[in-house]
Order: C-alpha cells, then sequence, then structure tokens
C-alpha cells in the first residue's frame, strides 16, 4: 500500500491540473489605479534598523512552482530593503515536515548576496508543519538576530493548510512583540492565514501570487511604522475593497438511486432507494480591504486638452489620444506660434555616434515643431543644418516657400556618418547659419541654435559655445541623458536642456522647446569672488533619485557663476554612512570641470550626520591649505531632507563665528524642527516642498548667495593661518604670529631646529588675490 506522503503527493499533483482561471486576489479598483501601485511599490524604501525572517513553506502542498514564487516574492521585498549589518538583516528558514534554516540573519550584508542566497534555495517537501516551524522560533529565537533589540519581522509564506496547530504558538510570537505577515500563495486558506497574522490583519495578509501587489502592502503596512518611507510625500496608503478566494474541494449530494439489499432470515431481495454524492471543487469568495501606497499619477492633472484622451506610460509619463484636428499637436492643445521675433537655426548631428536611427528621430521632432509652430501669422523662421566632420546649411532660415516646401526639403537632407564635431559645427553656425536670414537694427530678430544629438563630441565645444554666446546667439540643447553634462556646458544652463529617454517623449518636448525660445533667464552673480561650497545629503532617507535631482541642481547653480580661481571657486562634500568631500575649492578651476564632477559625486546610502559633515567642511574644507582664499567671502549650502541634522547645531555655529554663511534647503512637505534651529536667527533657510520642486528655487538660493557675497569680510575669519598660529588684523591686512617651529606667511613652514624667528611680515592688500603658486598645500 503506497505511503501516506505519496497518496498525498498524488491528490496535489491531480488538482493542480485544475487552476482557476481568475486571480486568487483581486482589488476592486480601476485599472488605472493598479498601475499605481504597481508603480508605488518601487518609490518604497526600508532602512531602519530591523530584523527581517522568510517562514517559507516548502511542502508537497504547496508545490513546487508555488514555492518558486514564494522565493520571487522574498526577492522582491528585499529590492526596498536597505540590506546591511547596522540597518535592515535578511533570513530565510524553510519548513515543511520539519523546519530547516537556510541562512541566518547575519550571514550577508548586502542585497546582492540575500537575493543570490534566496534564490538557490532548494524545494523541500515533506507535509506541512507551521506549528512546528513556529514552536522552532519560540525555542531559538531569530537565528542571527540582533534578539529585542530592534524591531522582529515575520513573514510567513503558506498555503494555510498546516497539518498541526498553529493558534498557540502563533500568538505566543506576536506576544514577544514579532511582527508576523501571513502570506499567502497557491490556493491559501485564508482563515489560518488570519489566524498568523498580527493585527489589524487585513493589513497583514496578503497573496504572494500577484507579487507586486503583495510587496506594496507589506511595505504600505511598514510605512506606517516609520520602517519604511515613501519617495514622495504625495503618495499615500489608501483602503481599497478586495476579494480573496480559496479553492475547495467539498461533498454534494447528486440525488438516489435504487439499490438491493438483503434481509437477514429471509430469501427476500430488499429494493430502496439510497443517496450518492460526488465530490466537486468549487471556489469560495471572502470580501476584505486592503491597504496599499499610490502615488499621483501623470494623467491626474487631466493635460490632455480639447477632449484627448490621456494614457499613463508609468507613474510620470503619458501620451494623449487626440480628435482628428489636433491629432498633431503636443497635449491636443491649438497651435501656438512663439511670442517673440526670432529665426530658429536646428543643428542636426548626423555622425556615426547618432546613427540613422537617432538622426530619423531628430528629423521627425523638427518636423513636428514646423507643423505645430509655423503658419501664416507665425513670427518665426527656421533652418535646418546637420553636421559630422562638416557642416551642411540644408535649409537656410527663412529661405522656403511654404511649410510644404519646407517639410519636402527635410525629407530630403541625408545622412552622414563619421565624426561628432559638435565643437566645429557650432562655429559653423555662429558664422554663416543664419545666412541671408540675418538683420540689422531694430528690425533684428533673437538668433537660435536648437542643437539636437545623442553622441559625445569628439572636438572641443566649451570655446566655440562660448564665442557663440558672445555672437548673441541662444543656445538650445536636445539630447539624451548621456549628452546632458555636455548640453549643459554648451548652452550655459541646465534650464536650456531638455532630455528624453524614448522617441515619444522627445515628441513631448516640442511644446517645451517653444517656451524657451523667447525666455530670457535672470544673470547670476558672476563678477563676485566666493568660496562656495555645496553639502548634500546622500544617505539613505533621501535615495539615490532625489540625490540625482540634488546633483542636477547643483550644476544648475554653478552655472550661474564665473568659475576660475580668481573670482568663484566651488566645493562639494556629500555625506550619508560617511563624509567624502567629492572635490574641493581648488581642486577645478573651469565651470565644466565642476559641472563633470558633481555629475560623478557618489550616492553613498547609509544613516547621514549633517552635524559630521559641517564639522569636515570647517576642518578640513574652508581651510587655507585647502584652497580657501584669506579675503574672500565664504558660503556653504546643505541640501538635506532633514534626517540627521539634530546634531548640526553647534558646527553650524562654529562655521558662522569664523565667519561663512550658512543655507539650508529643506526638502519636504513638512519642515523639521531641528532644520529651523539649524539656520539660525537670520534668514538663512529656504523650504522646498518636494525634490522635484528644487529648480524652481534657483533664483532664490543665487539671490541669498549674491547677498552673502557682498557682505563686510574679516580677514581673520576663518584663520589663515595653519598649525595653531594667530592671526592679526592690522591696518586693512593681516599677519599670522606662528608657534614655534613654524614659519612663513600662513606658518605652513618648518623653521630649522625650531629657532626661526616668528613670522610677523605684513601681508598685501586682501584684493590682490595670491598666485596659486603660493596657496599653501599646492
Amino acid at each position: 500500500m503506497p505511503s501516506f506522503p505519496l497518496l498525498e503527493a498524488i491528490f496535489i499533483f491531480l488538482l493542480s491540473g485544475v487552476r482557476p482561471s481568475h486571480p486568487l486576489q483581486e482589488v476592486h479598483v480601476s485599472r488605472e489605479t493598479i498601475g499605481k501601485i504597481s508603480a508605488a511599490s518601487k518609490m518604497i524604501r526600508c532602512s531602519a534598523a530591523v530584523d527581517v525572517l522568510f517562514l517559507i513553506d516548502g511542502s508537497y502542498s504547496v508545490g513546487k512552482g508555488s514555492f518558486e514564487r514564494s522565493k520571487h516574492f522574498a526577492v522582491t521585498v528585499c529590492d526596498a530593503l536597505d540590506i546591511g549589518p547596522e540597518r535592515v538583516r535578511v533570513g530565510a528558514l524553510q519548513f515543511g515536515s520539519v523546519p530547516r534554516l537556510e541562512f541566518p540573519l547575519d550571514s550577508f550584508s548586502s542585497p546582492r548576496e540575500v537575493k543570490a542566497n534566496m534564490k538557490s534555495v532548494v524545494f523541500k517537501g515533506g507535509r506541512t508543519e507551521t506549528g512546528l516551524a513556529l514552536k522552532y522560533l519560540l525555542r531559538k529565537g531569530f537565528p542571527g538576530g540582533r534578539n529585542a533589540s530592534v524591531p522582529q519581522i515575520l513573514i510567513v509564506v503558506t498555503d494555510g493548510r498546516s497539518q498541526g496547530h498553529v493558534a498557540a504558538p502563533a500568538k505566543q510570537l506576536k506576544e514577544r512583540g514579532v511582527t508576523v505577515f501571513a502570506v499567502g500563495v497557491r490556493f491559501p486558506r485564508w482563515e489560518e492565514l488570519h489566524v498568523l497574522a498580527s493585527e489589524p490583519r487585513e493589513q497583514h495578509v496578503l497573496m504572494a501570487e500577484q507579487v507586486e501587489d503583495a510587496t506594496n502592502g507589506l511595505l504600505s503596512t511598514l510605512s506606517k511604522s516609520d520602517i519604511c518611507t515613501v519617495a514622495s510625500p504625495d503618495c499615500q496608503v489608501q483602503p481599497h475593497p478586495c476579494e480573496r478566494k480559496t479553492l475547495e474541494t467539498v461533498r454534494e449530494l447528486v440525488g438516489s438511486a435504487l439499490c438491493w439489499r438483503g434481509s437477514r432470515g429471509t430469501d427476500a431481495v430488499l429494493v430502496a432507494l439510497c443517496p450518492f454524492s460526488s465530490w466537486k471543487r468549487v471556489v469560495l469568495t471572502h470580501p476584505a480591504t486592503c491597504y496599499r501606497t499610490t502615488c499621483p499619477g501623470a494623467c491626474d492633472s487631466q493635460p490632455c486638452q480639447n477632449g484627448g484622451t490621456c494614457v499613463p506610460e508609468g507613474l510620470d509619463r503619458y501620451r494623449c489620444l487626440c480628435p482628428p484636428a489636433f491629432g498633431g499637436e503636443a497635449n491636443c492643445a491649438p497651435k501656438l506660434s512663439p511670442e517673440c521675433r526670432i529665426d530658429v537655426l536646428f543643428l542636426l548631428a548626423s555622425s556615426a555616434g547618432t546613427t540613422l536611427d537617432g538622426f530619423l528621430r531628430a528629423k521627425a521632432f523638427v518636423k513636428r515643431f514646423v507643423q505645430a509652430s509655423l503658419g501664416e501669422d507665425s513670427r518665426a523662421r527656421v533652418g535646418v543644418a546637420r553636421y559630422s566632420g562638416e557642416l551642411m546649411v540644408a535649409v537656410p532660415v527663412g529661405e522656403y516657400q511654404d511649410v510644404p516646401d519646407l517639410l519636402r526639403s527635410l525629407d530630403g537632407i541625408p545622412f552622414g556618418g563619421g565624426a561628432t564635431l559638435t565643437g566645429g559645427a557650432l562655429r559653423q553656425a555662429a558664422e554663416r547659419g543664419f545666412g541671408s536670414a540675418a538683420r540689422t537694427g531694430q528690425d533684428r530678430p533673437r538668433r537660435v541654435v536648437v542643437l539636437l544629438t545623442e553622441s559625445p563630441s569628439q572636438d572641443d565645444v566649451a570655446g566655440p559655445a562660448r564665442r557663440a554666446r558672445a555672437r548673441e546667439l541662444l543656445l538650445l540643447g536636445v539630447g539624451t541623458e548621456a549628452v546632458r553634462a555636455e548640453l549643459e556646458e554648451i548652452t550655459g544652463s541646465p534650464e536650456r536642456v531638455l532630455v528624453y529617454t524614448g522617441p515619444h517623449d522627445l515628441f513631448r518636448q516640442t511644446r517645451e522647446l517653444q517656451g524657451k525660445l523667447c525666455s530670457r533667464p535672470p544673470p547670476g552673480c558672476q563678477a563676485r569672488s566666493l568660496d562656495l561650497v555645496f553639502a548634500l545629503d546622500a544617505s539613505a532617507s533621501v535615495g539615490p533619485e532625489n540625490f540625482a535631482r540634488m546633483q542636477s541642481f547643483v550644476r544648475s547653480c554653478a552655472l550661474r557663476f564665473d568659475v576660475n580661481p580668481d573670482v568663484t571657486q566651488v566645493g562639494l562634500v556629500v555625506y550619508g554612512g560617511q563624509v567624502r568631500v567629492a572635490f574641493g575649492l581648488d581642486t577645478h578651476a573651469t565651470r565644466a570641470a565642476v559641472l563633470r564632477a558633481v555629475s560623478q559625486a557618489p550616492y553613498l546610502g547609509g544613516v547621514g550626520s549633517a552635524g559630521t559633515a559641517l564639522l569636515h567642511i570647517h576642518d578640513k574644507v574652508m581651510t587655507v591649505q585647502r584652497g580657501a582664499r584669506p579675503g574672500v567671502p565664504k558660503a556653504v549650502v546643505v541640501l538635506t531632507g532633514g534626517l540627521g541634522a539634530e546634531d548640526a547645531a553647534v558646527p553650524v555655529r562654529k562655521l558662522r563665528n569664523n565667519g561663512v554663511s550658512v543655507l539650508v534647503v529643506g526638502v519636504g512637505p513638512v519642515l523639521r524642527e531641528a532644520l529651523r534651529r539649524l539656520a539660525g536667527p537670520r534668514d538663512s533657510l529656504l523650504h522646498v516642498a518636494t525634490y522635484g520642486d528644487l529648480r524652481h528655487h534657483q533664483d532664490a538660493l543665487i539671490e541669498w548667495i549674491c547677498g552673502e557675497a557682498k557682505r563686510p569680510v574679516n580677514l581673520c575669519k576663518p584663520s589663515p593661518c595653519m598649525h595653531e598660529g594667530t592671526c592679526i588684523l592690522q591696518n586693512g591686512s593681516y599677519r599670522c604670529e606662528c608657534q614655534d617651529g613654524w614659519q612663513g606667511p600662513h606658518c605652513g613652514k618648518r623653521s630649522l631646529r625650531g629657532d626661526a624667528p616668528k613670522a610677523r611680515g605684513s601681508r598685501r592688500d586682501p584684493s590682490q588675490q595670491l598666485p596659486r603658486s603660493e596657496h599653501p598645500g599646492r
């Protein structure tokens, strides 16, 4: 006779062939909301100190296929965890007839290691002894964990069909403070999952087979306890009606039939009606409430006009299905002509690096712009040139009969191939790109060069771009992320650059380009001498995407200053689990070098301390030996979400007492009290609602910096004297009194045998800057 496990395996095999066609859990919301739930799960990050143990059902009733889906769910959850020895620890235990530890909580210290070992866990089989596995944890605790010093989270992934009692051990675990999530797999028995789960149970019971929805539900619950945070403050945890299903095999009375029964003691045969039944599989439904995080979608603002239908493509992108009359327009808007009189030359990269596909996309973009902007009353005139090694003006500005004639000329421009010499093309465009279209005097329109490229230049672009701007040409750039920094250098401002991610995204830039053709950005304080340091919060509470937004903001600000050793010097410090000087004040002597270095600044993660970062700036960055210049105003701009600022009050006061201005840029829907204390009594706090809104506050930041650059300067603050030398003001200048053993203008040189006299040489007028070779430490 076959053993019981074999019969059980045969029974499960027979049942597995009849899977319901509908999902085992349905959230009853619109398809758009389902998309928002899926996208929001990727925006949640968990970075607190917490022990997370996955208890995965590996019994025969689950089966190998559902076991693999359980592992996939665990790996997906790990993507949102900031795994590290001091933050989130993850372990895994598989159970069947007996529990088996796959790896303890202290085994691996990186997400890559945890996910790789989770994927390598092998299906074990056996009975479903859930209660036995829970008793194992009651006896031994969380293997490799930190006991009760940090929160403990148990994620049980099972079909809820235990062959033993689970209520008592589950209750004891929860009484010890363990948070239990019960995650169903295969055809779950929801009643048992509710017994396992912590209160409130609707928020701790999930369905692993819909992995993105289940991940969202788990992280949403943890976000309420501050273990996890959502990247956008506009995202919210909301209740949604949902319906859960269980597949059961029930006995059903079919009817009665004649049956014959003998009677003891007689030869008669008795006839009677006997009932008979059949076994039937039924789906039982369980109405419930699911709690999920949703974020505002791209279509929430109803961007499509004139009856157009908005179709979301991700969390922040969309496309419009327009009525026929507006089919060629961005957002189904009517045609908009530029508000100023302009001559526009489109400069299309036609090199091997851009490729034929990229060249055709650029031509299609120009055609879309022409169709949307040019008409009988248009104040704009357009020309088109292509370049690789040489510039070829295919359509001189304004020299076409009508719009159809211009479009035909566009179609006839051939692809060139060859090297990408963008610098040479800019020089030639400035000299002859506008041809006979150039007009003089008050009748002269604004002249604009719109550069479209996907390939980095193989020659210098800074010089030709600077000369083109000096000839009163407005330079605008349209390209991919790969050339963003180069386009910012060419145009002179991130505000004059449009970056796209794909063909649809490129065509959506038409309206943005129309708005930039007539814009005139306000100038910065270009001629002011200044030592400026940015301190960026690169901790896990900010996240890599928001850190990239801060980098873009710093690049945009740097473009408003004349960066060179005699005017403005810029430094950058990032802080998270550690403090790192991305580059010092005297590292880069040009604006282009600063822009590249800002883009390469590392995201650190970990727990940040603004106080430690500011103290590092005071001791190691704003010093003469690291490039700070005596007699030059000094400013520090701190960009942070506010976490980790509690210890910064004393270091920021130390900086200000030494003549360094400090501005705090706090990002978040609520301004933290620690940031208010950090800002101090003067108006040195700038509150920004979201990281995406930073660009709207650039002018306010520049105005503050320029104001600080005009403040009176104390030549001895911060002290230019090294090695504990004393700075003494004297007749509009200063001198350093050195300690024994040191000499020189800044006490930077050792005296021979320690018997040299103290340096008392008076300094020259501070307005005459030291040559770079005289700066100590160079």
